[in-house]
């Protein structure tokens, strides 16, 4: 997840108040798309999931 401004191939929508920007084609593959704030015992944060297949780690485009 990164803070940055929408360029001319990415989808952007609001909801709830809060600006989402995907690239279109990554959006394309992967909607739908749902993002939601989790609260848990080890933490809290956002869970996003997807129609992308899971993979072996995070892949090629990972900066893990």
């Amino acid at each position: 997840m990164a803070l940055d401004e929408p360029q001319g191939k990415d989808f952007t929508v609001k909801d709830r108040g809060v600006t989402f920007t995907v690239e279109k084609d990554l959006f394309e593959k992967a909607k739908p798309i749902g993002i939601d704030f989790v609260e848990s015992a080890g933490g809290s944060g956002f869970k996003i999931t997807s129609s992308l297949a899971t993979g072996d780690g995070c892949g090629d485009s990972c900066a893990c």
